[in-house]
């Protein structure tokens, strides 16, 4: 269909396609089926994703509530299409660093997996996922570390060790070891993830795919706080001219990104004059 095409191109990283497809979709739904029928919100829900994917964060909020709405009316509030919406406005709130109603989504929404479909579908999984995500953000770290372990192991048993979902737990989990200053652990879990994603998607394809990008990002954050200044604009050039494909220069991750490649050329010319420096003080030191 018109709707899993978008889909399809949603998860290439092509994202302007996805929405032609996605708004086509919407217009054939609502004309053959109503505003208000299941199909009608499943690509509702679908455009929200995409347009929170862009940075369209109004526009993104604006679907998931009529989303919400239309499957609370249709299904009710526990059921399984409502939940993913529930859990789609926690991310959104997240994003938008409202984070006390982002918890708020999870929770609900963590409460009705677990009772709808148990604790190990892949379902319950993403929504424990994003909650680490969440208490990450609080600074609430062992709680995190408590959910990503829980998603890692429950992805690990239902989908394997390189699915994608699982890779993405591998990813949050070395963003959390790096703040908490276990940068080995860290780049353990950077690596994993990225060797990952490229045997799952291929080394080609993993240039446009966001969480990839995502973890190439943090490689590089990590690779800073080691100094390796070289290696880390490799990668955050890397993770930028991805990030300029996907969603396009404008957007703020491409802004952020271009503000620490900034920073770390001042970093590199600093570590040159001391550099420069020690060198004299030593020559001047083995002449006496």
């Amino acid at each position: 269909t018109v709707n899993n095409l978008g889909n399809l191109y949603a998860n290439q990283g092509k994202l302007a396609l996805a929405e032609q497809m996605y708004e086509r979709a919407l217009r054939g739904y609502e004309k053959a089926l109503g505003a208000e029928h299941t199909s009608t919100l499943d690509t509702v829900n679908n455009l929200g994703v995409l347009y929170a994917n862009q940075g369209k964060l109004a526009l993104a909020e604006q679907m998931y509530k009529r989303a919400l709405r239309g499957k609370e009316k249709a299904l009710g509030a526990e059921h399984t299409s409502t939940l993913d919406t529930v859990n789609n406005l926690g991310n959104l709130y997240k994003i938008q660093g409202k984070l006390a109603l982002a918890e708020q989504m999870y929770e609900q929404a963590l409460r009705g997996f677990e009772k709808a479909l148990g604790a190990e579908h892949t379902s319950t999984l993403d929504t424990v996922n994003n909650l680490g995500v969440l208490y990450a953000n609080q600074g609430k770290l062992a709680l995190a570390e408590q959910m990503y372990e829980r998603a890692l192991r429950g992805y690990e048993k239902a989908l394997s060790a390189e699915h994608t979902s699982t890779l993405n737990t591998v990813n949050n989990l070395g963003n959390l070891y790096e703040n908490q200053g276990k940068l080995a652990l860290a780049e353990q879990m950077y690596k994993r993830a990225l060797r990952g994603y490229e045997m799952a998607l291929g080394a080609d394809n993993i240039t446009t795919y966001i969480p990839a990008l995502n973890t190439v990002w943090g490689l590089g954050s990590l690779l800073e706080r080691q100094a390796d200044f070289a290696k880390a604009r490799i990668m955050y050039s890397k993770a930028l001219a991805g990030y300029e494909k996907v969603i396009g220069p404008d957007h703020p991750r491409c802004q952020t990104l271009r503000e620490i490649l900034q920073a770390l050329t001042e970093k590199e010319a600093m570590k040159g004059i001391e550099e420069s420096v020690n060198n004299s003080n030593r020559n001047i030191a083995s002449r006496y």
